[in-house]
């Protein structure tokens, strides 16, 4: 047994169903648990509309565990309702038992999601944002992760990340005084510092120096 050196405070929180634990007393065999809390995180961190895996994202390696006991730990959730597997012509998927899952397996069943299928890749490091929100605002709970998550589908990370230096610089480290910004950028429109000529590479690299600036800041607390 490898020892753990406990959780950080720099991780990704994943949503578990609260009704998962009341489950807990039924599930008894331990690759079932793997499988399902597996397909949980990996189904949650997926970016876009299709979220859901195929039996190939469910890693050996990282679940410990060889194909054949994926497959059938795979069935005992199908079995039980935790996991739904939605199938069309070849193509066999599996997706969480909620709301969200429930219609996007019919959808798929349906072939009317074919076009959105893609690999699903184990999720990466967490963006800079989410480290600067915890390292110069506060604690990353899921709540604030989810509504990150959804800032970055409608700002820049450069607009995200100015809008949290104006937070520090004004001693206003919360969220709705940083969103407040971003809305009045957006609305009202925002006089760019930068050159509209420079190249993008240029552009990650002024976001990159105002990143290591906050860090530091933070670092200097």
């Amino acid at each position: 047994m490898t020892n753990f050196n406990g959780f950080t405070s720099s991780e990704t929180f994943t949503q578990i169903p609260d009704s998962l634990f009341h489950l807990l007393k039924e599930i008894e065999d331990v690759v079932e648990l793997k499988v399902t809390l597996y397909a949980i995180w990996r189904i949650e961190h997926i970016e876009g509309n299709f979220r859901a895996l195929s039996e190939k994202d469910f890693e050996a390696e990282s679940l410990g565990l060889d194909i054949k006991k994926i497959k059938l730990g795979l069935q005992k959730a199908v079995k039980r309702g935790t996991i739904l597997r939605s199938q069309h012509e070849a193509n066999v998927f599996y997706f969480l038992n909620s709301p969200r899952g429930r219609l996007a397996a019919e959808t798929f069943a349906n072939g009317q999601a074919k076009e959105s299928i893609k690999s699903t890749s184990a999720p990466r490091e967490r963006p800079n944002v989410f480290k600067l929100y915890e390292e110069n605002i506060g604690p990353l709970t899921p709540l604030i992760a989810d509504t990150l998550k959804d800032a970055e589908e409608s700002y820049s990370q450069e607009w995200i990340v100015d809008a949290i230096a104006l937070a520090v610089e004004n001693n206003k480290r919360n969220w709705k005084y940083i969103e407040a910004i971003l809305k009045r950028w957006k609305e009202e429109g925002r006089a760019e510092k930068q050159d509209r000529r420079d190249n993008k590479k240029d552009g990650q690299q002024s976001v990159d120096r105002k990143i290591e600036q906050l860090r530091k800041r933070a670092n200097n607390k």
